[in-house]
């Protein structure tokens, strides 16, 4: 048998290369939410966009929830470009009670429904290490504020609207939340918390037919840029132990599983954390 390993090439990668990523109309979801209003909090990038793009691509009027109207309307902008339903940009911080209750509010003034919300919004320094003992306090409340509060805000804002549509509540928990990750322990405690929402406002929720689930994502965000920017070995570390090898795109891999959340195919699917992560996490 010939050898036909080049020996200046090193070794074989442990990890396959990253797909392609499919366009947001190739995501094969076209329909799943025809007529539906989403609300996307923390949509202008990362995981955010990606799930307001999927949204969209099937077929769902996107409330793009942001705190900077100028990150909103880049967003709308590429829905319209490849045909989906006209987004609204939302003015939308989620640490002030008055524009979360305005942004549901007025994406239903102007469409009549609200038929899911998905809370995407996380820290800017979601990604920051933490030393427990000597860690600045107002860190832990910025984190809480923004994951946990904010989970109980728009539950309150968005019940009586879901409760009329037989509507979906999807948190973006972490897998953080689930195993931790150090030293990331004020981002792992605050998800971790949400989790536990998800658990307690699924049984409340379930007699008005409201369902609401979890989506742990592992994916390529601006938080884990910054993070290999820190710490540039960890990007082929991390990725080494992905099975299918490669980080997860925002739009392609994790819109997909949580528009399926929010449309009626899971109708029967309540107070559950889907881990999407292509089989980091396997025994969450």
């Amino acid at each position: 048998m010939t050898d036909q390993t080049d020996p200046e090439a090193g070794p074989p990668s442990p990890v396959a290369p990253s797909p392609v990523a499919p366009s947001p109309t190739e995501l094969g979801i076209g329909g799943l939410l025809a007529g539906r209003v989403v609300l996307v909090t923390g949509a202008a990038a990362g995981v955010g966009r990606g799930v307001a793009l999927a949204a969209a691509a099937a077929g769902a009027t996107v409330g793009i929830g942001v705190r900077r109207p100028e990150g909103g309307h880049a967003i709308a902008a590429e829905i319209e470009a490849f045909g989906g339903p006209p987004a609204m940009v939302l003015r939308g911080d989620v640490t002030d009670p008055a524009q979360v209750v305005g942004s549901v509010e007025t994406l239903v003034a102007a469409h009549g429904r609200l038929d899911a919300v998905v809370h995407n919004a996380t820290s800017n320094r979601s990604s920051e290490p933490v030393d427990l003992e000597t860690a600045d306090l107002d860190l832990w409340h910025e984190h809480a504020d923004v994951a946990l509060t904010a989970s109980y805000r728009l539950a309150v804002a968005a019940h009586h609207h879901l409760k009329a549509s037989g509507g979906s509540y999807v948190i973006m928990v972490s897998p953080a939340g689930i195993d931790a990750s150090g030293p990331l322990g004020f981002y792992s405690a605050v998800k971790a918390g949400q989790r536990g929402f998800v658990k307690a406002l699924a049984r409340e929720w379930g007699p008005d037919s409201i369902r609401v689930n979890g989506v742990a994502p592992l994916a390529v965000t601006p938080a884990l840029e910054n993070r290999f920017t820190v710490d540039p070995s960890m990007r082929e570390r991390l990725r080494a132990l992905i099975p299918l090898g490669w980080f997860g795109d925002p739009a392609a891999d994790i819109g997909p599983p949580t528009v399926f959340l929010c449309s009626d195919a899971a109708r029967y699917v309540t107070g559950q954390t889907l881990v999407v992560s292509g089989g980091r996490f396997t025994a969450l």
